[in-house]
């Protein structure tokens, strides 16, 4: 937090357009996020509350960042399903954070694995993940075909985010990454604690237990980008993806970015195949 570039300083709430983080917004934000509300399902507000909240889709989202336009990595994104009597299958609240690559060069990676640890132990989670990934502002263009094919060389990045509708996954697993976390209903579908450990033979894995329903498996010291090309195809991320196959979010092919023929998929305008590739990419 703070007035430099390199900092958070400026928030979205709800629907508005955004402005500097001052203690009204502070407030604004606190209010927001307090877990007491004057009513339990949705159903029970006003018909012409209920359609505003059905139509954005949320109870609540805020974003915080470095201010507009800024694109220095660092980032929090809470988005909160609507609680309904009857809720749409597979939608849930959602928490991203970002850091740049530089922080993670600059502190190491203990240091980021301290802060996911610190902000776990503080949520209830179905999954949740840490790990390399691409976070684009704008889509990719038809013609970028070199920066896609560079892409799908490193494994270890994760390309996800570019698909959005991450709050639709119910409790699927979003794909394997340096540390990944697993809450119920996986973590008791796979045996607990002890029988995963016992599935994982990778001498770089270790499972940590958090509590007794929670625990974080972690590939490694720090992250690992792989690389195809020469040969880096991160055993442990493949070893651990092989486990998790039955509980992995599964690829949605029904929307595309445009209407080009053939028709491209993401905002990085993968191709069908690309896609699949990417998808499957530590189970193939």
């Amino acid at each position: 937090m703070g007035k430099s570039p390199g900092t958070i300083h400026h928030a979205y709430i709800n629907d508005d357009e955004g402005g500097a983080l001052n203690k009204e917004r502070w407030d604004s934000i606190d209010y927001l996020l307090r877990p007491e509300r004057p009513f339990r399902f949705v159903e029970e507000l006003s018909e012409p509350t209920l359609h505003r909240l059905v139509k954005r889709g949320h109870l609540a989202q805020l974003i915080l960042d470095g201010g507009f336009g800024s694109t220095n990595g660092y980032q929090l994104w809470y988005r909160a399903r609507l609680p309904s009597r009857t809720p749409p299958p597979n939608l849930v609240s959602l928490l991203t954070a970002t850091l740049p690559t530089e922080y993670l060069q600059t502190h190491g990676p203990t240091k980021v694995r301290e802060l996911a640890l610190e902000m776990a132990s503080q949520l209830r989670f179905a999954t949740g993940h840490v790990g390399l990934t691409l976070q684009l502002y704008w889509p990719l263009r038809s013609r970028d075909e070199s920066f896609r094919a560079e892409l799908l060389r490193y494994p270890g990045i994760d390309l996800r985010p570019a698909w959005s509708h991450e709050h639709r996954m119910g409790t699927r697993v979003d794909g394997v990454h340096w540390l990944n976390f697993l809450a119920q209903p996986v973590l008791g579908q796979l045996g607990g604690a002890s029988t995963l450990r016992t599935r994982l033979q990778s001498p770089d894995t270790t499972v940590h237990v958090l509590d007794e329903e929670r625990v974080v498996v972690a590939l490694g010291e720090g992250p690992e980008a792989g690389d195809l090309s020469s040969g880096q195809l991160l055993p442990a991320y493949r070893e651990l993806a092989q486990v998790l196959e039955p509980w992995l979010e599964p690829l949605d092919l029904s929307d595309t970015t445009s209407l080009d023929q053939p028709p491209t998929y993401s905002s990085l305008r993968f191709t069908q195949d690309e896609a699949k590739r990417w998808w499957r990419r530590f189970l193939d």
